[in-house]
């Protein structure tokens, strides 16, 4: 028996990094996961060798796309018969200080990172509602949303509207027995972390009191626990996963 039975979940972003490792744990504890990348056949391979392909459904299109959005979420419904589960996982990060910001990579961070997980709430939740026992939305944010970090303004503000659209939309939802929620990950070991320079991180990863970065799987057990029936009176939270930094 899994945590997550019966279970239908969308986890867009999850073609690699934390999204991948989510949509594998839900998988795992028994749901049916929709698998989402704006990059067509992007998630094929990693489905394909994970030993759970009979229940994870790839579904390629663009978050911030309303037309996109809708078509493929009543696609997803006619296919899979629900949808219980929704995580905003998709996002875009550059890190740019002050006065060397790029307005092109600030439009496409708000695009995606506020935009792309607005479109998903409004057309998911309508799914949602028709169920007997609701949904649960969870919404990937960040520590730096909380507490603000040099070289990320604006990704912080995109993290930290998440924050806030995730407050109000847990209100004006839990009606409908819709508990929304958000995960914030601390400093994260992707395929985004490979290619930054580890000495600049330096001084973040020592005030991490566990010791060490967090991985996928740390962020994706955050996940799970939300998702799960033990969490059915828990809305309008912001979960921090991040080993205990000291910001």
């Amino acid at each position: 028996m899994g945590l997550l039975d019966g279970k239908v979940a969308v986890v867009t972003g999850s073609a690699r990094g934390i999204g991948r490792e989510i949509a594998r744990l839900y998988a795992a504890e028994g749901a049916e996961v929709v698998v989402n990348d704006v990059r067509e056949g992007s998630a094929d391979e990693w489905i394909a060798e994970s030993g759970l392909a009979d229940r994870l459904h790839p579904y390629y299109f663009d978050i911030t796309d309303s037309t996109q959005v809708r078509q493929n979420v009543m696609a997803i419904k006619k296919e899979l018969g629900k949808i219980d589960i929704l995580v905003n996982n998709a996002g875009v990060e550059f890190n740019e200080l002050i006065g060397m910001i790029n307005a092109e990579h600030m439009e496409l961070m708000f695009k995606v990172n506020v935009y792309g997980t607005i479109e998903m709430i409004q057309a998911v939740s309508r799914v949602m509602a028709r169920n007997e026992n609701g949904g649960c939305i969870i919404n990937i944010s960040s520590m730096v949303g909380l507490h603000g970090n040099p070289g990320q303004m604006v990704y912080s503000a995109t993290k930290g509207a998440v924050i806030a659209l995730t407050k109000t939309a847990a209100k004006e939802l839990a009606p409908k027995k819709i508990r929304v929620n958000s995960i914030a990950p601390g400093l994260t070991k992707t395929e985004m972390m490979d290619q930054a320079d580890v000495e600049k991180l330096q001084g973040r990863i020592n005030n991490i009191a566990m010791g060490r970065i967090a991985v996928p799987s740390d962020i994706a057990g955050g996940c799970l626990l939300l998702a799960s029936d033990y969490a059915g009176y828990i809305s309008g939270q912001v979960l921090p996963v991040d080993g205990c930094t000291i910001m």
